[in-house]
Protein backbone atom coordinates (compact mmCIF):
# COMPACT_ATOMS: atom_id res chain seq x y z
CA UNK A 1 0.00 0.00 0.00
CA UNK A 2 1.33 3.62 -0.98
CA UNK A 3 2.03 6.01 2.00
CA UNK A 4 3.54 8.93 2.30
CA UNK A 5 7.29 9.36 4.19
CA UNK A 6 6.32 10.70 7.79
CA UNK A 7 4.20 8.52 8.68
CA UNK A 8 6.33 5.63 8.41
CA UNK A 9 9.72 7.55 9.49
CA UNK A 10 7.53 8.50 12.43
CA UNK A 11 6.57 4.65 13.85
CA UNK A 12 10.37 4.26 13.10
CA UNK A 13 11.57 7.07 15.59
CA UNK A 14 8.99 5.67 18.34
CA UNK A 15 10.58 1.76 17.87
CA UNK A 16 14.11 2.56 17.37
CA UNK A 17 14.83 1.38 14.36
CA UNK A 18 15.66 2.99 10.54
CA UNK A 19 13.62 2.34 7.13
CA UNK A 20 15.95 1.29 3.93
CA UNK A 21 15.51 3.30 1.07
CA UNK A 22 16.57 1.48 -1.81
CA UNK A 23 17.25 3.12 -5.67
CA UNK A 24 15.27 1.50 -8.54
CA UNK A 25 15.86 2.10 -12.11
CA UNK A 26 13.86 -0.38 -13.94
CA UNK A 27 11.46 -3.46 -13.23
CA UNK A 28 14.07 -6.05 -12.34
CA UNK A 29 15.22 -4.21 -9.26
CA UNK A 30 11.58 -2.87 -8.19
CA UNK A 31 10.42 -6.83 -8.07
CA UNK A 32 14.00 -7.74 -6.31
CA UNK A 33 13.35 -5.23 -3.66
CA UNK A 34 9.67 -5.58 -3.18
CA UNK A 35 10.27 -9.52 -2.84
CA UNK A 36 12.39 -8.78 0.03
CA UNK A 37 10.11 -6.30 1.93
CA UNK A 38 7.58 -8.77 1.37
CA UNK A 39 9.50 -11.94 2.82
CA UNK A 40 10.79 -9.84 5.86
CA UNK A 41 7.23 -8.18 6.23
CA UNK A 42 9.51 -4.87 6.15
CA UNK A 43 8.02 -1.15 5.04
CA UNK A 44 10.20 0.01 2.03
CA UNK A 45 10.74 3.14 0.46
CA UNK A 46 11.24 2.97 -3.42
CA UNK A 47 13.37 5.91 -4.75
CA UNK A 48 14.39 7.18 -7.98
CA UNK A 49 17.27 9.89 -8.80
CA UNK A 50 17.54 12.11 -11.26
CA UNK A 51 19.79 10.13 -13.48
CA UNK A 52 17.31 7.75 -12.83
CA UNK A 53 14.60 9.38 -13.86
CA UNK A 54 16.34 10.02 -17.25
CA UNK A 55 16.92 6.92 -17.88
CA UNK A 56 13.32 5.21 -18.08
CA UNK A 57 10.94 8.11 -17.49
CA UNK A 58 9.47 9.66 -14.02
CA UNK A 59 5.58 8.52 -15.59
CA UNK A 60 7.09 5.02 -16.21
CA UNK A 61 9.16 4.55 -12.90
CA UNK A 62 6.06 5.80 -11.30
CA UNK A 63 3.19 3.52 -13.12
CA UNK A 64 5.76 0.16 -12.16
CA UNK A 65 6.02 1.51 -8.41
CA UNK A 66 2.17 2.28 -7.86
CA UNK A 67 1.00 -1.12 -9.19
CA UNK A 68 3.94 -2.88 -7.11
CA UNK A 69 2.35 -0.74 -3.90
CA UNK A 70 -1.37 -1.72 -5.16
CA UNK A 71 -0.52 -5.28 -4.91
CA UNK A 72 1.32 -5.47 -1.47
CA UNK A 73 0.37 -5.01 2.03
CA UNK A 74 3.65 -3.95 2.48
CA UNK A 75 3.76 0.26 3.58
CA UNK A 76 5.44 1.75 0.32
CA UNK A 77 7.02 5.30 -0.01
CA UNK A 78 7.70 6.56 -3.37
CA UNK A 79 10.17 8.84 -3.29
CA UNK A 80 12.18 11.50 -5.31
CA UNK A 81 16.21 10.77 -4.05
CA UNK A 82 18.38 13.62 -4.01
CA UNK A 83 16.29 16.84 -6.26
CA UNK A 84 18.87 19.08 -6.76
CA UNK A 85 16.63 20.80 -9.91
CA UNK A 86 13.96 22.90 -8.30
CA UNK A 87 11.66 22.50 -11.64
CA UNK A 88 11.57 18.51 -11.46
CA UNK A 89 11.08 18.18 -7.63
CA UNK A 90 8.09 20.32 -8.45
CA UNK A 91 7.35 18.53 -11.41
CA UNK A 92 7.60 15.43 -9.03
CA UNK A 93 5.33 17.26 -6.07
CA UNK A 94 2.48 17.98 -9.11
CA UNK A 95 2.79 14.73 -11.30
CA UNK A 96 0.42 12.91 -8.29
CA UNK A 97 3.04 9.50 -8.44
CA UNK A 98 5.53 10.43 -5.25
CA UNK A 99 4.30 10.48 -1.74
CA UNK A 100 7.52 11.67 -1.05
CA UNK A 101 10.85 14.06 -2.54
CA UNK A 102 14.28 14.95 -1.40
CA UNK A 103 14.87 18.73 -1.94
CA UNK A 104 18.90 18.80 -1.85
CA UNK A 105 20.02 22.38 -1.34
CA UNK A 106 23.11 21.05 0.51
CA UNK A 107 25.17 22.97 -2.16
CA UNK A 108 23.54 26.23 -1.64
CA UNK A 109 24.56 29.07 0.70
CA UNK A 110 22.78 28.64 4.06
CA UNK A 111 20.09 31.39 3.39
CA UNK A 112 19.07 30.14 -0.05
CA UNK A 113 18.94 26.33 1.20
CA UNK A 114 16.36 27.49 3.71
CA UNK A 115 14.40 29.45 1.52
CA UNK A 116 13.92 27.23 -1.14
CA UNK A 117 13.19 24.20 1.43
CA UNK A 118 10.57 26.17 2.70
CA UNK A 119 9.15 26.57 -0.76
CA UNK A 120 9.27 22.97 -1.26
CA UNK A 121 7.27 21.92 1.25
CA UNK A 122 4.78 24.39 1.36
CA UNK A 123 4.24 23.32 -2.01
CA UNK A 124 4.42 19.19 -1.09
CA UNK A 125 2.42 19.89 2.35
CA UNK A 126 -1.01 20.62 0.36
CA UNK A 127 -0.95 17.52 -0.97
CA UNK A 128 -0.02 15.15 1.80
CA UNK A 129 3.58 14.78 0.01
CA UNK A 130 6.24 14.21 2.77
CA UNK A 131 9.63 16.43 2.37
CA UNK A 132 13.26 15.02 3.07
CA UNK A 133 15.66 17.91 2.98
CA UNK A 134 19.85 17.78 3.44
CA UNK A 135 22.20 19.99 5.50
CA UNK A 136 26.06 19.63 5.06
CA UNK A 137 27.18 18.10 1.88
CA UNK A 138 28.20 14.09 1.53
CA UNK A 139 31.28 13.82 -0.68
CA UNK A 140 31.37 11.18 -3.55
CA UNK A 141 29.70 10.63 -6.84
CA UNK A 142 26.50 9.16 -7.83
CA UNK A 143 24.44 10.02 -10.78
CA UNK A 144 23.87 13.02 -10.70
CA UNK A 145 25.14 14.21 -7.41
CA UNK A 146 29.07 15.11 -7.53
CA UNK A 147 30.45 16.65 -4.36
CA UNK A 148 34.25 16.48 -3.85
CA UNK A 149 36.05 16.05 -0.47
CA UNK A 150 37.43 19.41 -0.05
CA UNK A 151 33.83 20.60 -0.69
CA UNK A 152 31.85 18.71 1.87
CA UNK A 153 30.98 19.66 5.20
CA UNK A 154 29.45 18.30 7.99
CA UNK A 155 26.00 19.14 9.49
CA UNK A 156 26.63 21.40 12.68
CA UNK A 157 23.68 20.48 15.03
CA UNK A 158 23.07 24.44 16.01
CA UNK A 159 22.07 24.77 12.26
CA UNK A 160 20.46 21.64 11.86
CA UNK A 161 17.80 23.43 14.73
CA UNK A 162 17.41 26.57 12.82
CA UNK A 163 17.10 24.79 9.54
CA UNK A 164 14.11 22.53 10.72
CA UNK A 165 12.93 25.15 12.56
CA UNK A 166 12.54 27.75 9.56
CA UNK A 167 11.58 25.34 6.60
CA UNK A 168 9.34 22.44 8.73
CA UNK A 169 11.30 19.98 6.57
CA UNK A 170 10.11 16.10 7.49
CA UNK A 171 12.83 14.53 7.80
CA UNK A 172 16.74 15.47 7.79
CA UNK A 173 19.52 13.89 5.87
CA UNK A 174 22.92 14.75 7.84
CA UNK A 175 26.44 14.83 7.12
CA UNK A 176 28.57 12.61 9.45
CA UNK A 177 30.98 11.39 6.91
CA UNK A 178 29.31 8.59 4.80
CA UNK A 179 30.06 9.21 1.20
CA UNK A 180 28.22 8.39 -2.16
CA UNK A 181 29.58 5.75 -4.82
CA UNK A 182 31.43 2.07 -3.66
CA UNK A 183 34.85 3.76 -2.94
CA UNK A 184 34.00 5.33 0.32
CA UNK A 185 36.67 4.70 2.74
CA UNK A 186 40.45 3.70 1.84
CA UNK A 187 40.75 2.54 5.48
CA UNK A 188 37.87 1.34 7.25
CA UNK A 189 34.77 3.36 7.58
CA UNK A 190 34.97 6.78 9.88
CA UNK A 191 31.64 8.21 10.91
CA UNK A 192 31.21 11.12 13.60
CA UNK A 193 28.65 10.00 16.45
CA UNK A 194 29.41 12.81 18.29
CA UNK A 195 28.03 15.04 16.17
CA UNK A 196 25.23 12.43 15.17
CA UNK A 197 23.97 12.96 19.22
CA UNK A 198 24.16 16.36 19.47
CA UNK A 199 22.11 17.03 16.31
CA UNK A 200 19.78 13.82 17.19
CA UNK A 201 19.39 16.31 21.09
CA UNK A 202 18.25 19.44 19.27
CA UNK A 203 16.41 17.72 16.43
CA UNK A 204 12.52 16.44 16.60
CA UNK A 205 12.31 15.08 13.36
CA UNK A 206 13.75 11.61 11.96
CA UNK A 207 17.05 12.02 10.71
CA UNK A 208 18.16 10.28 7.70
CA UNK A 209 21.89 8.37 6.06
CA UNK A 210 22.41 8.94 3.11
CA UNK A 211 25.74 7.30 0.90
CA UNK A 212 25.13 4.40 3.33
CA UNK A 213 26.02 1.40 1.15
CA UNK A 214 28.16 -1.81 3.10
CA UNK A 215 29.74 -3.29 -0.57
CA UNK A 216 28.96 -6.45 1.06
CA UNK A 217 32.22 -8.22 0.76
CA UNK A 218 30.58 -11.27 -0.34
CA UNK A 219 28.78 -10.07 -3.41
CA UNK A 220 31.67 -7.92 -4.43
CA UNK A 221 34.40 -11.38 -4.38
CA UNK A 222 31.67 -12.57 -6.81
CA UNK A 223 31.97 -9.75 -9.01
CA UNK A 224 35.72 -9.57 -9.16
CA UNK A 225 35.70 -13.18 -9.53
CA UNK A 226 33.93 -12.24 -13.07
CA UNK A 227 35.59 -9.73 -14.33
CA UNK A 228 34.17 -6.40 -12.23
CA UNK A 229 37.26 -4.10 -11.53
CA UNK A 230 36.38 -2.68 -8.16
CA UNK A 231 39.39 -4.44 -5.79
CA UNK A 232 39.57 -0.69 -4.28
CA UNK A 233 35.68 -0.52 -3.23
CA UNK A 234 34.74 -0.06 0.48
CA UNK A 235 31.76 1.30 2.34
CA UNK A 236 30.08 1.08 5.48
CA UNK A 237 30.65 -1.06 8.53
CA UNK A 238 27.37 -3.23 9.37
CA UNK A 239 28.64 -2.26 13.26
CA UNK A 240 28.43 1.46 12.66
CA UNK A 241 25.06 1.44 10.52
CA UNK A 242 23.76 -0.26 14.02
CA UNK A 243 25.18 2.64 16.09
CA UNK A 244 24.23 5.13 13.77
CA UNK A 245 20.53 3.78 13.97
CA UNK A 246 21.01 3.07 17.65
CA UNK A 247 21.62 6.86 17.89
CA UNK A 248 18.75 8.52 16.10
CA UNK A 249 19.22 7.27 12.23
CA UNK A 250 15.53 6.54 10.73
CA UNK A 251 15.86 6.05 7.34
CA UNK A 252 18.92 5.01 5.41
CA UNK A 253 19.87 4.98 1.74
CA UNK A 254 21.20 2.06 -0.57
CA UNK A 255 22.11 2.18 -3.80
CA UNK A 256 25.68 0.89 -4.79
CA UNK A 257 25.33 -2.65 -2.64
CA UNK A 258 22.14 -2.82 -5.47
CA UNK A 259 24.34 -1.66 -8.73
CA UNK A 260 27.38 -4.49 -7.22
CA UNK A 261 24.77 -6.96 -6.22
CA UNK A 262 23.09 -6.57 -10.46
CA UNK A 263 26.37 -6.76 -11.72
CA UNK A 264 27.46 -10.07 -10.00
CA UNK A 265 24.77 -11.77 -11.14
CA UNK A 266 24.33 -11.10 -14.56
CA UNK A 267 28.09 -11.64 -15.06
CA UNK A 268 28.20 -14.73 -13.20
CA UNK A 269 25.41 -16.04 -15.30
CA UNK A 270 27.29 -15.05 -18.43
CA UNK A 271 30.25 -16.88 -17.74
CA UNK A 272 29.02 -19.59 -16.83
CA UNK A 273 26.01 -19.75 -19.72
CA UNK A 274 27.28 -18.14 -22.69
CA UNK A 275 24.70 -20.04 -24.43
CA UNK A 276 21.84 -18.34 -23.08
CA UNK A 277 20.43 -15.73 -24.95
CA UNK A 278 17.41 -14.80 -22.78
CA UNK A 279 16.86 -11.42 -21.19
CA UNK A 280 14.47 -12.84 -18.41
CA UNK A 281 17.43 -16.03 -17.78
CA UNK A 282 20.21 -13.75 -17.58
CA UNK A 283 18.34 -11.50 -15.46
CA UNK A 284 17.12 -13.89 -12.79
CA UNK A 285 20.12 -13.78 -10.88
CA UNK A 286 20.37 -10.37 -10.64
CA UNK A 287 17.06 -10.12 -9.14
CA UNK A 288 17.80 -13.15 -6.59
CA UNK A 289 21.23 -11.52 -5.18
CA UNK A 290 19.56 -8.29 -5.14
CA UNK A 291 16.93 -9.64 -3.20
CA UNK A 292 19.36 -11.29 -0.79
CA UNK A 293 21.12 -8.11 -0.38
CA UNK A 294 17.89 -6.22 0.80
CA UNK A 295 16.95 -8.67 2.89
CA UNK A 296 20.15 -8.39 4.77
CA UNK A 297 19.58 -4.42 4.84
CA UNK A 298 16.21 -4.68 6.40
CA UNK A 299 17.32 -7.12 9.04
CA UNK A 300 20.48 -4.68 10.00
CA UNK A 301 17.76 -1.39 10.10
CA UNK A 302 15.41 -3.26 12.67
CA UNK A 303 13.20 -3.02 10.11
CA UNK A 304 11.62 -6.84 9.64
CA UNK A 305 9.05 -7.55 10.78
CA UNK A 306 7.71 -3.68 11.36
CA UNK A 307 5.55 -4.13 8.36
Amino acid sequence: MLTSLLPVLQKAQRGGYAVGAFNINNLETLQAVMEAAERELSPVILSTSEGAIEYAGMEELGALVHLAAKKSKRPVVFHLDHGKNEALVIRAITSGLYTSVMFDGSSLPYKENVAKTKKIVALAHKTNISVEAELGAIAGIEDFVSVEERNAHFTGAKQAQDFIQQTHCDALAVAIGTSHGAYKFSGDSRLDFKRLEQIKKVAPIPLVLHGASGIPHAIKKVCIAYGCKIEKAKGISDAHIKRAVALGINKVNIDSDLRIAFDAGIRKFLAENPEVIDPRKILTPAKELITKVVQQKMRLLGCSGKG
